[in-house]
């Protein structure tokens, strides 16, 4: 049961932009994460994908910084998004160069809600220290919080090598997998750390270790979430696309968040070809929905079809129902708190049509093969309406609409 999980107690990081503000660890609602695969120096482009991730649910939006011209754009975005009515708080993935860009161009850290920096990626030894310590700075001089990452690609290898050492050294040697699982989790903890003692508060740290393989990600999280207090973001770095990027990506994330570990999470799929960058977002909320863990939408149930089913009629009217519910879930949500945890059911026959329906806020009974020609429409356990004839569709449409302003409006 969903209602067995108990979060982890995590400091709570705030990220704020004027009056918006996302609480991220402390027993706050996981917050979804996206980035924008623009080069972030093309303006119009950036601002257009920012926009439409922030539409379609991401609450949190990174934008690549490498290059003086993205630090320079950086600014024009933000203002760019405040015209056009969109508050998301923006975060800044820098690698290798991030120290010499948040010093050298101020609009750009100040524009910017969060830091995103990878310790193994600003430098060697005492330069690396040296940089680190220069964003730990800038963070504190602007008071924000930074996300401190760890993958395999950045991994400071002074901590693998020492770790690898001491693991030959003993009589029995642990698998060298496990090792760098290890490595993971000791880099992260101690660039948290470090940044602690330059002065950023632990409710201004979070952390992750990104892997590309599920078994490691579980791993590395389980252990991580044992030995700190920081909150932590959850993601695959490399999930892939298509049908195994996102299983991938769910089976990882639901073993931890089920057992309470994660604050933040981010589908990092490739998008297939013309596909939009969206379908990231439209994962990771589908992912917190179904697990009970937050609701963004009524959620839509309906039958795989089968033998008994008398047309595709049900296949049709169960998509075009879920294009209705996305079209309509925002403003639903703004206008009638509560919507989003409703139940919509479309069935295709009469062996778990009406039982599947009842149990549903509103649900509808297609006719099977072999039955009378005729929909049965069901609300609260109760048969409302029997449809016949044309646009069945665009009655039912009608009749979820006025079941969430009579259940969910101001009068409700």
């Amino acid at each position: 049961m969903v209602d067995c999980v108990v979060r982890r107690p995590t400091h709570q990081v705030m990220v704020s932009y004027q009056e918006r503000r996302v609480l991220v660890g402390g027993g706050a609602p996981i917050v979804v994460q996206s980035m924008t695969d623009t080069p972030t120096h093309d303006v119009k482009r950036t601002v257009d994908q920012v926009a439409q991730l922030a539409s379609a649910g991401s609450e949190l939006v990174r934008i690549a910084v490498n290059t003086p011209e993205a630090a320079k754009a950086v600014p024009v975005i933000r203002e760019r998004l405040d015209c056009i009515g969109c508050d998301v708080p923006l975060v800044g993935d820098f690698h290798y160069n991030g120290h010499q860009l948040l010093t050298q161009y101020p609009d750009c850290a100040q524009a910017l809600s969060k830091y995103r920096i990878n310790p193994g990626n600003v430098g060697k030894g005492d330069a690396g220290v040296k940089h680190f310590s220069v964003m730990v700075e800038t963070a504190c001089r602007y008071d924000r919080p930074i996300r401190i990452g760890v993958n395999w690609g950045s991994l400071d290898q002074a901590v693998l090598g020492k770790l690898m050492d001491a693991n030959q050294a003993k009589a029995k040697p642990e698998p060298v997998a496990q090792v760098m699982q290890e490595a993971l989790v000791e880099s992260a903890i101690g660039s948290a750390k470090q940044a602690v003692r330059l002065g950023l508060p632990e409710d201004k740290v979070v952390l992750s270790c990104k892997v590309s393989q599920v078994q490691d990600l579980i791993a590395v999280n389980t252990a991580l979430s044992r030995r700190c207090q920081y909150a932590l973001h959850l993601g695959l770095t490399e999930a892939g696309g298509g049908t195994y990027g996102t299983v991938a990506s769910t089976a990882g994330l639901a073993v931890l968040l089920q057992a309470g570990i994660g604050d933040t999470i981010r589908i990092s799929l490739t998008p297939g070809p013309g596909e939009a960058r969206t379908r990231e977002v439209m994962v990771a909320k589908a992912l917190l929905q179904s697990m009970g863990l937050r609701s963004f939408a009524p959620q839509l149930i309906s039958c795989p079809g089968c033998g008994r089913t008398k047309s595709a009629y049900f296949q049709e009217l169960a998509h075009s129902t879920q294009q209705f519910i996305e079209a309509n879930a925002h403003q639903w949500q703004e206008r009638y708190p509560g919507s989003a945890d409703m139940k919509v059911a479309v069935m295709g026959c009469i062996v778990n049509g009406p039982g599947e329906s009842r149990h549903a806020n509103i649900g509808i009974s297609l006719p099977g093969a072999g039955e009378a020609d005729t929909a049965v429409v069901y609300e609260d356990g109760l048969r409302k309406a029997v449809l016949r004839g044309e646009d069945i569709e665009g009655r039912f449409q009608q009749m979820i609409a006025g079941y969430i302003e009579t259940h969910y409006g101001s009068g409700a």
